[in-house]
């Protein structure tokens, strides 16, 4: 089993690198929506390799045999690799690659919600994110953050994958 949650674990950190390196290259003029979708489908590809290596396991390792609760946590554990890999990538990337990031993300949601809402319900806003701003700004908020980001979403990937995979004897 720690074979398979190494090397699964490993595919996924890659792949979800790879993907934010392409999509920072590529994709860096876009507008931040756009990114983010790119960002939340890149987290579900890469997480794909929970389902791949619960299946490996149950199939390569395991007889075609793998109970819930053990399928749930290969899942959990591969999901934990690339998330503490993204979170590092993050990390790298506010810190050092672009440290005026989440200035110029802060600025940009100001400036959004400017153009969207009422005077006094901006306003209001504007107070709120203005409390939370330094919170933001710390590059470890933001790797905790996105770490949890994609544990979350692999947790979820690995509950449906425990649910269809499981095979008793």
């Amino acid at each position: 089993m720690k074979k398979t949650v190494l090397r699964f674990g490993i595919y996924g950190a890659i792949t979800i690198c790879l993907l934010f390196i392409l999509s920072m290259t590529l994709g860096g003029e876009l507008d931040y929506t756009t990114q983010e979708i790119i960002g939340y489908a890149s987290m579900v590809v890469s997480l794909g390799f929970v389902y791949l290596g619960i299946k490996h396991f149950r199939d390569k390792e395991n007889n075609g045999v793998v109970r819930f609760g053990q399928a749930l946590l290969i899942g959990v554990l591969i999901s934990l690799l690339a998330s503490l890999a993204f979170g590092v990538l993050d990390l790298i990337y506010i810190k050092y690659v672009n440290p005026d990031f989440t200035a110029e993300y802060y600025s940009r949601t100001i400036a959004d919600l400017e153009a969207s809402l009422p005077t006094a319900e901006f306003e209001e806003k504007r107070a709120e994110l203005e409390s939370q701003k330094a919170l933001f700004m710390n590059p470890w908020f933001s790797f905790l953050l996105m770490s949890v980001t994609v544990f979350v979403i692999g947790f979820i990937i690995s509950l449906i994958s425990a649910l269809v995979l499981q095979r008793k004897n």
